[in-house]
């Protein structure tokens, strides 16, 4: 079976700006070689490694050896395969510790969290998945505590993704609904249609409410900040009906959001005039 390329394997959803230089093709590469390594993946071997990118054995070969080169891989010589090297973590400690963002928003957070018993999120997209930038865990089922900082998560399925792609321009929203459509087949109907009504509560209230675990019902809401689009989350573990936690959790939430956007906005620098 001939395998697929990186194109179709993931849905590329970029901002086209006039004017702008033809992307690096061989760095868009190198990324998504890094991009292959996930939880419970910990060596990768270039053949490993041409499957999930839709890269040829040559190419990713070539790559490989400069990410080693450049630190960011390191070569197992018993596996003959690759793992993820220092430096990667190194990049992330600077995403998350220079995040102004974050800094603003964590502690009202973990203090939301704290006071009302709840699990807290912050989280970006990318590509076709959400990533967590935060997450304050005071949920009483185990399995919900183990979601961390990095994690990722689909989008179509999550209340954090639904709430991002109620803020797409129709083109960007086209192209991932599009993708997930052919990754999801005969599921598709339902969840294009749950993800609509998302972006309807989002339009009409400001967050949108969702219940892809049993019993686990997370309510998420767009944040605009310096340029990119965030998204905040709060869920919880709840025998009550959606209705009545979604009454509970939306004040909660819309403070929150009410909270970082204020303090965001003030720590922006004054505009020369």
């Amino acid at each position: 079976m001939p395998r697929r390329s990186a194109a179709s394997e993931s849905p590329q959803v970029r901002d086209p700006k006039p004017g702008r230089s033809p992307s690096n093709r061989s760095l868009e590469r190198g990324i998504e070689i890094l991009r292959a390594f996930r939880p419970g993946l910990e060596v990768l071997g270039n053949g490993e490694l041409a499957e999930r990118t839709g890269l040829s054995r040559a190419t990713v070969t070539r790559l490989t050896q400069t990410l080693t080169g450049a630190g960011y891989l390191q070569l197992d010589p018993s596996a003959h395969a690759y793992r993820l090297a220092p430096a990667v973590l190194s990049l992330g400690h600077a995403m998350k510790s220079g995040s102004t963002l974050l800094k603003i928003a964590a502690p009202r957070m973990r203090s939301l969290a704290e006071s009302q018993r709840l699990n807290v999120g912050l989280a970006a997209p990318d590509g076709d998945e959400m990533v967590y930038l935060e997450s304050i865990r005071y949920s009483r089922r185990v399995a919900l505590r183990n979601v961390v900082s990095g994690q990722r998560v689909p989008i179509e399925l999550t209340s954090l993704g639904r709430a991002y792609l109620s803020t797409l321009d129709e083109p960007r929203r086209k192209a991932l609904l599009a993708y997930f459509r052919r990754r999801r087949g005969a599921q598709w109907p339902q969840i294009a249609r749950a993800i609509e009504i998302a972006a309807q509560q989002v339009a009409s209230r400001g967050f949108c409410a969702v219940s892809w675990q049993p019993e686990v019902v997370a309510l998420a809401a767009p944040l605009q900040a310096h340029g990119a689009t965030y998204v905040l989350n709060v869920s919880t573990s709840s025998g009550e009906t959606m209705q009545s936690v979604v009454q509970r959790l939306a004040p909660h939430l819309l403070e929150l959001l009410r909270q970082v956007r204020r303090d965001v906005e003030q720590e922006l620098p004054e505009q020369a005039p």
